[in-house]
């Protein structure tokens, strides 16, 4: 089973992976579609004039505040999550709202009317995932020409419902067929019997499939790559205080807390929760950013995007035998757990409920940091499993729909968790009760056991209820 590091790590705008970068590369998908060859032409002389979208599940009842709607017009105007000035954002939206066309490079003007022609259906899901898409194009005479479903699938992931019933068919394969790596465990326990047959790590191994599609200079300039985004989100999340956007009038934290931390750190003064305190405001500056619409990258999802950058920040400022290498290795790492994670059960919020998003980061960040302190293979499915089985259960139950409420704070103890669990199995041989594979299948049960009303709809849970009160 081969899942890229840089498909599970991605750069991209915020404030959600599912509902934010997967429309966008939808709308993207359904333009390419458009232009193509692939579907049946009536005649010649018939072209697209319009197009509409609707959106179901749970990207209709959260998709306002996760901003769902920008996103499909942003991706509808040729931009993508990868390249997308945030600044620019705005001015895209205001002027087709203002002129009801969409211009993307390529193509000619074609009519769109968000008012009317982008619809949050909350009354019928489709049935593939929670979070699905219809795009339709049309003729001058309002005929429909072409339709497409889209399912985005957590973490920036988007597949039409052929895609998606291939997927679900692959998960029941021991091995999926085709695989052109020298390693392609599906499983924690495939990959520690691989690991112990070859001598390699974790990482090691995870670095011969990657060099199958790329040479180790591009890997390691793309694992650069990767972690300059995340660290430079740190640090503008660290710079930037304020409101965020979104109605809530939630103010950010992470500067102030950053300077108080700072002028303790001066003062040589003791502070007993040192580590925690840094772990913490690393993650909510980045979900600051993420919830701001800034630049983040999916780790693997952006509701969780702290999670890992917190602790790989934690790492050089904690670890003085930390290096570049190390970086490499624990994004490897945590991208392997990761994998096996999205292909057994889910990484989505919609899907499984927030143990998928927060509990999978965790999980590969208790791995990443559990490689580069040193730990064996089997000390690292151990960290891994530890983090997620203390986040089992745990819903998405964003306040009004926004990436804000619990969702930072939710970021901030989840490093927290990670940094332990990474902890405990280092003091320990390996060796425990709950293999990780029965620990991603216990979680992926429960999501589907899950109300839907605790899986991203903001329906239940804290959504309702500090309204209420």
């Amino acid at each position: 089973m081969f899942l890229s590091v840089f498909d599970v790590f991605k750069i991209g705008v915020g404030p959600s992976s599912s509902h934010t970068m997967g429309p966008m590369s939808a709308a993207n998908r359904f333009l390419d579609l458009v232009l193509s060859n692939e579907w049946p032409r009536p005649s010649s002389n018939v072209h697209v004039e319009s197009i509409k979208v609707s959106l179901h599940g749970s990207l209709a009842h959260t998709g306002i505040g996760h901003g769902t709607g920008r996103a499909v017009i942003l991706g509808l105007m040729g931009e993508r999550p990868d390249s997308v000035d945030p600044d620019h954002m705005d001015a895209i939206i205001d002027e087709v709202e203002r002129s009801g066309r969409i211009m993307p490079p390529g193509h000619p003007a074609y009519r769109f009317q968000p008012k009317t022609d982008l619809i949050f259906d909350k009354k019928v899901p489709l049935p593939g995932h929670a979070n699905g898409m219809s795009f339709s194009a049309f003729d001058k005479d309002e005929r429909l020409l072409v339709k497409r479903i889209y399912y985005s699938v957590g973490g920036g992931f988007v597949v039409t419902d052929t895609e998606l019933e291939q997927m679900k068919a692959d998960r029941k394969k021991p091995v999926p067929a085709g695989e052109r790596v020298p390693f392609p465990f599906a499983s924690a326990k495939q990959m520690l019997e691989m690991s112990e047959r070859s001598g390699l790590s974790i990482a090691q191994m995870k670095r011969a499939n990657e060099e199958t599609h790329m040479s180790g200079e591009e890997l390691d300039a793309g694992l650069d790559r990767i972690w300059a985004a995340m660290s430079s989100c740190i640090d503008r999340g660290l710079k930037v205080d304020g409101i965020m956007p979104g109605g809530l009038k939630v103010r950010r934290r992470a500067r102030a807390i950053h300077d108080k931390l700072q002028e303790e750190w001066r003062s040589n003064r003791i502070n007993p929760l040192l580590a925690n305190d840094w772990l913490s405001v690393y993650a909510m500056a980045v979900n600051e950013e993420n919830a701001a619409g800034g630049r983040v990258v999916t780790a693997p999802t952006n509701g969780a995007a702290g999670v890992i950058p917190a602790t790989i920040r934690y790492y050089q400022h904690f670890h003085e035998d930390w290096d570049q290498d190390g970086i490499r290795n624990y994004l490897l790492t945590a991208a392997a757990v990761g994998g096996i994670i999205k292909h057994n059960a889910s990484i989505s919020g919609a899907e499984v409920g927030c143990q998928g998003e927060v509990g999978s980061a965790a999980a590969m960040a208790a791995a990443g940091l559990a490689a580069v302190m040193g730990a064996t293979p089997e000390q690292i499915e151990n960290a891994a499993e530890i983090a997620l089985e203390h986040h089992l259960g745990m819903t998405c139950d964003p306040i009004a729909g926004l990436v804000q409420v619990p969702c930072i704070e939710r970021n901030a103890l989840g490093a927290v968790k990670a940094v332990t669990a990474a902890s405990l199995a280092i003091k320990g041989d390996g060796q425990h009760f709950v293999p990780l594979d029965a620990c991603i299948e216990t979680m992926r049960q429960t999501g589907h056991d899950m109300s839907e009303k605790y899986k991203e709809t903001s329906t239940g849970g804290l959504a309702v209820n500090v309204v209420e009160c």
